[in-house]
């Protein structure tokens, strides 16, 4: 695969700059990074981001997150090595990434329990990660960016 040209974030070093810190902003907000950390994996894996899974994997292993983990992000609904907290915010995660599968993406059921874990502050970081990580995946979709690349 080769890139149809760079990532638009570098071309136009305000976006970067823009992109970078809408993404730092959920740092520190009462959201563990490694949780952030699987938000950003998941996404990218339902979007079909191999620059940004690969990156986001790698980080994290070197993060020290365990392969039992990274390995079964993709399947954290049968996978026992998720606490509750995380799954609640894998499965905002895939419903916020899919927004066109479901007139209501995130029931109220859903948002009940993502207050349960998160207060405001928390959940409008995972949010705000969230969102981030799907631009990331949307401009190095449009771009075919390689995995790797960065």
């Amino acid at each position: 695969m080769q890139a149809r040209m760079d990532n638009p974030a570098v071309i136009l070093p305000e976006a970067m700059r823009a992109l970078l810190a809408f993404g730092d902003a959920a740092s520190g907000q009462g959201v563990p990074e490694s949780t952030i950390e699987l938000v950003k994996l998941r996404a990218s894996q339902v979007n079909g981001c191999s620059a940004c899974v690969h990156m986001h994997a790698r980080d994290m292993r070197k993060a020290g997150e365990s392969d039992e983990r990274l390995f079964t992000v993709a399947a954290w609904r049968e996978a026992p090595f998720f606490t509750e907290p995380e799954r609640v915010a894998l499965e905002l995660t895939e419903v916020l990434t899919r927004l066109a599968d479901s007139a209501n993406p995130v029931p109220d059921e859903l948002w009940a329990r993502v207050r349960e874990h998160y207060d405001e502050r928390a959940a409008s970081a995972l949010l705000v990660a969230i969102a981030n990580i799907n631009v990331w995946n949307r401009l190095n979709a449009a771009v075919h960016q390689v995995a790797g690349s960065w």
